[in-house]
């Protein structure tokens, strides 16, 4: 069994631990990164980038069949499954053909493999030990564990990623972002999509009113939505197809080609034997502190979506730990902590949804005269110009402060608009310095001075 001792070893090659790895690299140290599947990391290559290509196919076909007989004459367009699976393949392919080498051209040295901790200060990747004066535990989220039987006929979204061909009736388990965004686009590639939530509403992390619009559009586009049902056990049947049964007896089984896990993920930390480390962790993530650093085991530090802190799993997040523990690992002092401000949220929906600061419940009980700007922006001009489809707002303000304490959108631009609402509430600007920026017209930004 061979040994090699490093100044870091990193564990996981995203955003979060292919950046700290580089940027220690380039200092001299000697740095060691570790992955059990193909370098890049789940935004590259399983997340994010391949997600936009597909819901951008779904945005551009909702778009065209909308707009027959205002924008276009002829609303004919269609997704060709394969077709766009290849063209996503551009995007995905190259990274998994040169990420590891750019480390290696870095001078990082790589391993393939779990790495798993055998004590406080060295892993084990397939045999071979790894010490190091420092850790960087990057190791993401994984789907969380399904509670029925059959679960493991349950397609996760990258194994859906790589499918070419959909069947005609594609069912999405549970209602976080991964269902409701490839809903859409499956639905606007003519399939049959079902929804299946066990709560009673779905995106639970945006405001209801606006979800409450963004699911009636997608029921008028063929979405159907199963709420607050309990599914008991998913089989095949004898003809290939898969029977969902529900916990209801009353309720007839479902049957689909396609079922696809859309209920969420939890941090991937089970097979790293953290308890071994001397790492605490719980059911949240690894636990750190302001800069980074686990608290029982100080040469560990860990980032990204298996790091225990409030903020939301997000790569914008991800990011900016990375950048607060590269600052601290090797440093004499810790004296960076992260500056996150308020971190707006989107789920690529047909259309999007987005989100930043303080729901509407929570600015309520931090601020009961709160002023609740709202309305729904269907018939607006920018809105219409697009195409007949459905947007809203809901804007948060504290009345004596004039302070902006949430945003939420829903609508053509949502995705861009947000990230204005961001740079306002981070920097203090009120809703009056908003209301009297002038912005490019016409645009959505634009819109921004009417809903305040």
């Amino acid at each position: 069994m061979s040994s090699e001792h490093f100044d870091l070893v990193v564990l996981g090659t995203g955003p979060s631990g292919g950046t700290v790895a580089t940027k220690i690299a380039k200092t001299g140290k000697r740095v060691a990164l570790v992955d059990s599947r193909t370098f890049g990391g789940t935004c590259a290559l399983r997340g994010c980038n391949p997600k936009k290509v597909y819901v951008n196919a779904g945005q551009l076909v909702d778009q065209v069949q909308r707009s027959e007989g205002k924008l276009v004459a002829d609303a004919s367009a269609t997704i060709d499954w394969k077709q766009l699976h290849a063209f996503k393949m551009e995007f995905t392919q190259p990274v998994a053909d040169k990420k590891e080498q750019s480390f290696r051209d870095e001078g990082i040295q790589t391993f393939h493999g779990v790495a798993r901790f055998v004590s406080p200060d060295t892993v084990d990747v397939v045999g071979t030990k790894l010490t190091a004066d420092r850790f960087l535990t990057a190791t993401g989220g994984r789907p969380r564990e399904l509670p029925f039987a059959g679960a493991d006929l349950v397609t996760r979204s990258d194994e859906f990623l790589e499918l070419e061909t959909l069947p005609e009736h594609v069912v999405f388990v549970g209602g976080g972002y991964i269902s409701m965004e490839f809903a859409g686009v499956v639905a606007r590639s003519g399939r049959r999509v079902t929804v299946i939530e066990k709560n009673e509403r779905v995106l639970s992390g945006f405001d209801s009113d606006l979800v409450d619009q963004l699911t009636g559009s997608l029921q008028e586009h063929g979405v159907g939505f199963e709420m607050g049902v309990d599914i008991s056990r998913i089989e095949r049947s004898s003809d290939g197809e898969m029977l969902i049964s529900f916990s209801d007896t009353a309720k007839d089984p479902m049957r689909c080609g396609l079922a696809v896990h859309g209920a969420g993920r939890v941090p991937n930390i089970d097979e790293l034997s953290l308890s071994r480390g001397k790492i605490e962790h719980s059911e949240k993530g690894i636990a750190v502190n302001e800069f980074m650093q686990n608290p029982t085991n100080p040469r560990v530090f860990a980032t990204g979506d298996c790091a225990d802190t409030s903020m939301p799993r997000l790569t914008p997040v991800a990011n900016e730990e990375a950048r607060i523990a590269t600052k601290n690992l090797f440093a004499d002092k810790f004296e960076w902590t992260s500056d996150y401000g308020q971190v707006p949220k989107v789920a690529f929906t047909i259309p999007c949804i987005a989100s930043v600061g303080q729901s509407e419940m929570e600015a309520r009980q931090t601020t009961p005269d709160v002023k609740v700007l709202a309305d729904d922006i269907s018939t607006w001009g920018s809105v219409r110009k697009t195409g007949s489809t459905v947007a809203g707002y809901k804007i948060l303000v504290a009345p004596e402060s004039d302070l902006i304490l949430g945003a939420h959108l829903l609508g053509p631009s949502a995705e861009e608009t947000i990230n204005l609402f961001a740079l306002a509430m981070k920097f203090k600007l009120t809703a009056t310095d908003m209301k009297s920026t002038l912005f490019a017209f016409p645009t959505s930004a634009s819109d921004v001075r009417s809903m305040l």
